[in-house]
């Protein structure tokens, strides 16, 4: 999944950057409003965690204008303001969550997990063949058995389990799980579905190639 972090404080953008990297996302970082403005109408993001107090352009206007564009990608409020008039005014103009600061690392990971669930579609528990994802916890496990996975690997895994049965591109793959500074081409997606593939055997979950349409995580026959 492929997050937009929009924060001026260095400290708070490092290390909720980190954390979210390390989690398995991939993470674009801006620092103005108005080059968050420009990234959201051009490139395609699952979550958005906006502050409101961003130079060249406030928060709430990047909202309004993203909005104005009929984008449904969720929003994440993230701001020192604690006015009531400004957490009304941001969700009226289309947040789906607000998270003032200070905050706790883990409940932003938790209302990001939410939020991906619920934009997604996705129910709490996704089962394909012997396997089960819990997509609160971004648990994997094949007859109760934990599944390990590397955090790129989860990372290609959701994006083909939010499209169950259906293919997807490899370049909307690489879309999904590289940020835009990453040194990586669109072929790295064929090594993380070769290893995906390995270690998915005899769950009865599935990635096949469609030639032309790109890749399908899907049940086998008969499990």
């Amino acid at each position: 999944m492929r997050l937009l972090l929009v924060e001026d404080h260095p400290e708070i953008a490092e290390w909720v950057g980190k954390a979210l990297i390390q989690g398995g996302y991939a993470v674009d970082h801006l620092v103005r409003g108005d080059h968050a403005d420009q990234a959201l109408a051009t490139e395609p993001y699952d979550l958005v965690i906006l502050d409101l107090s961003l130079p060249k352009l406030d928060g709430l206007e990047v909202l309004r204008r993203l909005r104005g564009r009929g984008a449904t990608v969720p929003v994440l409020i993230l701001t020192a303001r604690s006015a009531t008039e400004d957490r009304v005014r941001g969700l009226n103009l289309g947040a789906d969550d607000y998270l003032p600061k200070p905050f706790e690392l883990e409940e932003l990971e938790a209302r990001i997990k939410a939020l991906l669930r619920r934009s997604s579609g996705q129910t709490p528990m996704l089962r394909v063949g012997r396997l089960e994802f819990d997509t609160t916890t971004r648990q994997i496990r094949v007859d109760g058995r934990s599944l390990a996975l590397t955090p790129r690997e989860l990372a290609v895994f959701e994006v083909l389990a939010a499209r169950l049965g259906k293919p997807v591109s490899r370049e909307t793959l690489f879309d999904k799980i590289f940020a835009f500074d990453a040194e990586a081409r669109a072929e790295a997606i064929e090594i993380y579905i070769h290893r995906l593939r390995k270690k998915l055997e005899g769950s009865g979950a599935a990635v096949s190639t469609l030639r032309g349409l790109g890749y399908m995580l899907d049940e086998l026959p008969g499990n």
